[in-house]
């Protein structure tokens, strides 16, 4: 069977010029936005209710949203030294594309390629300076849902804002007269060291690799298996179970540094208002060599993750922990795995008209190529029996090893009980 995915033409929304969204100057980078390189961040959100003419409703419905969210609109400047410096709140708009799909969502399940078609794409590997801040394509299919793709500048937004950016939308396109959250786009943020910023950013992208796109499932026995024996957060168990697995798999040398990252959220540390949208997050690294990762115990793991949990307050200032504990020679890039959450920011709470999203996650692909080799942790839409993961952490030849290690895990856990 055939599936195609028919798509029209790019256009520009902007917000409607008599709501005044037609905004200009300029709105400066804090130093958390500067911390990161202007890549492309793609997420997909599946709905299997039907909605009215969800291409027309949600385009309109995002015109009105960009009357607040008006830098979405406008383009990146960079400075004299080629790196981003601020936002033109030029109102040359968001690039949108309509699409339909020529099968059922079910029927879509059973082909993964193809769902690199749903999220749009920036031209380059990199968002130029010309490139819209914001891409977004909306799928419907034969059957009545419809999938809404969304890929943006990470400069513009971390993933809590742009949960909140799609919030706002959906309450738009259910008739609300505002969104329920008031935006918050510029507010004076404490100011990083130049130094950690310029270590943050150097870090985010030097070339990439090929990895497999795996979709897994932590499950919900495993999870509180290891809670129970030493605490710690879903976070902190799904997170101490991939290191161990994946490190198993790509057998490093035992005194071979495997650090894990993960992001941390600024926001309550630094003040930062309800409805700021704008990156409040900064890379958390937990040092361990590949050895004690192997072969400790998986709730030595969750302790070390809790660790340098307790030490977040400590990024803010130079030499206080984060990015300025790396080697100053890091490791490979392939030895760090890097473990992002979308849970608990609100893309599950998205709403169009018919109800949440039966599931969020990035597009998927059998190969992709990255430099930050992430696990991502989706919503709880439809993995009822565990927590889902998207996983782009280990090359091709390496996939094999790192299923089987997370199946001998889940084994051993269930002979113990």
């Amino acid at each position: 069977m055939t599936i195609v995915v028919t798509k029209s033409s790019p256009v520009a929304v902007t917000g409607p010029e008599k709501l005044g969204t037609a905004r200009r100057g300029i709105i400066n980078l804090s130093s958390f936005d500067k911390c990161l390189a202007p890549i492309p961040v793609s997420l997909l959100l599946i709905f299997d209710q039907p909605i009215d003419d969800p291409v027309e409703t949600i385009k309109k419905a995002l015109s009105q949203a960009l009357v607040l969210y008006y830098p979405m609109a406008g383009r990146l400047v960079a400075g004299p030294d080629g790196a981003p410096n601020h936002i033109s709140c030029s109102g040359e708009g968001v690039s949108f594309v309509g699409a339909l799909a020529s099968c059922v969502l079910d029927q879509f399940t059973t082909w993964p390629l193809l769902a690199g078609q749903l999220a749009p794409r920036y031209p380059a590997e990199y968002c130029r300076s010309d490139d819209a801040m914001l891409l977004m394509q909306v799928t419907e299919f034969a059957c009545g849902g419809f999938v809404v793709g969304v890929t943006w500048n990470h400069v513009m937004a971390d993933a809590a804002g742009m949960a909140q950016f799609l919030q706002a939308v959906g309450e738009l396109a259910r008739g609300m007269p505002a969104p329920s959250v008031v935006p918050v786009r510029s507010q004076v943020l404490p100011c990083l060291p130049p130094k950690m910023v310029a270590a943050a950013r150097s870090r985010i992208r030097v070339g990439t690799e090929e990895m497999t796109s795996l979709d897994v499932t932590v499950s919900w026995s495993l999870i509180a298996h290891i809670r129970a024996e030493c605490g710690g957060t879903v976070f902190d168990a799904v997170a101490a179970v991939l290191w161990q697995c994946r490190t198993r798999a790509v057998i490093f040398e035992p005194d071979t540094p495997v650090p894990l990252v993960f992001a941390s959220n600024m926001r309550g540390l630094v003040g930062a208002k309800r409805g700021y949208y704008r990156n409040c997050i900064m890379r958390q690294p937990v040092m361990a060599m590949s050895g004690t990762v192997a072969c400790g115990d998986v709730k030595e793991l969750v302790k070390l993750i809790r660790l340098a949990k307790e030490k977040t307050p400590g990024l803010l200032t130079n030499g206080g922990g984060g990015d300025m504990l790396q080697p100053t020679t890091p490791p490979p890039r392939y030895n760090t795995l890097v473990v992002t959450s979308l849970r608990n920011l609100g893309f599950d709470e998205v709403d169009f008209g018919r109800g949440h999203p039966a599931r969020v996650m990035p597009p998927l692909g059998k190969v992709v190529r990255t430099a930050t080799n992430p696990c991502v942790l989706c919503p709880p839409c439809m993995a009822k029996d565990g927590i889902n993961v998207m996983s782009f952490c280990v090359k091709p030849e390496h996939a094999d090893g790192f299923l089987r290690e997370l199946a001998a895990m889940h084994m051993h856990m269930h002979a113990r009980l």
